[in-house]
């Protein structure tokens, strides 16, 4: 079969996607190491046609949401790019949220389709009803499941539907302080647009081999990571997983990986990091910070300095450390190619001298659309000039490299993961015996952050950490739930009666790491 883009010409994303791949479909896209199988261009997107004639076939239509809580899995990944050529907007969700959590995104989003977990199909059934989704499929991590099964029911050869630029391509939950989720909402243009800049400035081309060991629920694995791939008509190594020995096993058949600091802290322990590395190319660290520390010790291990990265789900990649020059340690770099990155008196907006701290806010095509359903809270987050303000607040030293120094809004990232200490306390506070509580990220040499709760308990009751733990457990996914909790007498406020969040990270940092 003559498999060509022209078939895709339509569809925005995926048309710049593949365009680089037009006369090399035979070449290898995925080696998946779950089965030691290698798979091309041609045979993955055969699949991917199947997949959306499926979808079509189920009753989605252009702008529905198709929503996906599975293990990761080559399957997994074409179901993200067939939701795109079926015109459909994919909603990945993190694995580890309960059914509590699930139900509340199933609800807001109100996607036709929802696949699970093979393994959790009996609770998310129930799921599905409370929220009214129409079709349940299931995938497992071996691929099998009954959306493999309308798949094989279906030919190659699905054209698409067309969709425009500005046309939504996904909705990724994002986290904030306050409330619940917000669906962040992503254009075709916008991954479009980052894809194409970070393949230039990352100098990724046809012969490079991506180990690809991140999630794909989130920005960094799905769209920077494939996308990347895809545009540069390259390959990755597949892993199911994030494992130390996986990756040094891979490493000398590699020239790229993107990880989280976790990734390099915790691969800086293996005995052959020095000779697996010697054919990397790049190494990518972004999602939390990555301590001075560990870009100084894998400097010394492997001769590579680390390039950092900081984006959000919201906008995708903003800045990079320079792939060609000073890779500065503690820094995020500079602005990418077509962004805007300024940082701003968080009053008025205003650009702020080098050295000064303020609010990070950032404009390009990079942005996203919105927040679904959520245009008031979309209009606090912009400034009348396009602005986004990120909530992050950061610095530019003398040389125009940006630093993060804090979040605005308390986020805590914990492993690469955004936690919002709202949605924890909401829960700790109706546990009986609770007055109050403060949740905080406090210094973690793995995670980045570790989130500790500090609770008040009521006068003349008995809680405990291990009670207070125990009542979370079901409700939080694993790792939203506190290291530790710690019981105290009060919280400590200013004259206006605000918790000083400040101050406890400041006294537990001290208290548990001195």
């Amino acid at each position: 079969m003559q498999h060509t883009t022209k078939k895709y010409r339509h569809n925005h994303l995926l048309h710049a996607l593949l365009e680089s791949s037009l006369n090399d479909l035979d070449k290898e896209f995925i080696f998946s190491a779950r089965d030691s199988k290698s798979i091309s261009y041609l045979e993955f997107f055969n699949s991917v046609e199947q997949l959306s004639a499926a979808l079509i076939e189920a009753g989605i239509a252009p702008g529905d949401r198709i929503a996906a809580q599975v293990p990761k899995s080559v399957e997994a990944l074409e179901l993200y790019l067939a939701s795109i050529l079926a015109g459909a907007v994919f909603l990945p969700l993190n694995t580890a949220y309960t059914v509590e959590e699930v139900v509340y995104f199933l609800t807001d989003a109100e996607p036709l389709i929802f696949v699970c977990d093979s393994n959790r199909q009996d609770e998310m059934t129930a799921a599905t009803k409370a929220s009214g989704v129409r079709h349940l499929w299931t995938l497992s991590e071996n691929g099998q499941g009954s959306l493999s099964e309308a798949k094989n029911d279906q030919k190659p050869g699905f054209e698409g539907i067309t969709r425009s630029s500005t046309d939504l391509a996904a909705i990724l939950y994002t986290s904030g302080t306050t409330g619940r989720s917000k669906g962040a909402m992503l254009s075709h243009a916008a991954l479009v647009s980052n894809a194409t800049t970070l393949c230039n400035y990352w100098h990724f081309g046809k012969q490079d081999r991506l180990i690809h060991a991140l999630p794909i629920f989130h920005t960094h694995g799905l769209f920077v990571a494939t996308n990347c791939v895809l545009m540069s008509s390259s390959s990755m190594i597949f892993l199911n997983r994030f494992e130390v020995d996986g990756i040094i096993k891979h490493m000398p058949d590699a020239t790229v990986l993107m990880g989280v600091p976790t990734f390099y802290q915790r691969l800086l322990n293996h005995p052959d990091l020095s000779r697996a590395s010697k054919s990397m190319r790049l190494f990518i660290s972004g999602s939390a910070p990555l301590l001075e520390d560990t870009h100084l010790q894998w400097l010394e291990n492997t001769g590579h300095a680390i390039l950092e990265r900081y984006g959000m789900t919201e906008t995708n990649m903003n800045t990079s450390n320079p792939y060609s020059g000073e890779r500065r340690a503690g820094t995020v770099g500079f602005a990418l190619p077509g962004i805007r990155v300024i940082v701003a008196d968080p009053q008025t907006g205003d650009s702020i001298p080098k050295g000064e701290t303020g609010s990070i806010e950032v404009y390009g095509e990079n942005l996203f659309s919105g927040y679904w359903r959520m245009p008031e809270k979309t209009a606090e987050e912009f400034r009348e000039n396009g602005l986004f303000i990120t909530g992050d607040l950061g610095r530019f030293d003398e040389d125009g490299y940006l630093h993060i120094v804090g979040r605005s809004k308390d986020l805590i990232i914990s492993g690469g993961y955004n936690i919002y200490p709202k949605e924890i306390e909401s829960l700790i506070d109706k546990i009986e015996g609770v007055a109050e509580s403060a949740v905080i990220g406090v210094r973690h040499a793995d995670l980045g952050e570790a989130v500790i709760a500090i609770v008040v308990v009521k006068s003349g009751q008995i809680l405990n950490e291990a009670t207070i733990l125990a009542a979370l457990s079901e409700k939080l996914a694993r790792f939203k739930q506190p290291r530790r909790v710690e019981i105290t007498d009060e919280l400590p406020r200013n004259t206006m009666g605000k918790i000083q969040k400040n101050e406890l990270r400041t006294r537990y940092n001290e208290i548990l790491y001195s």
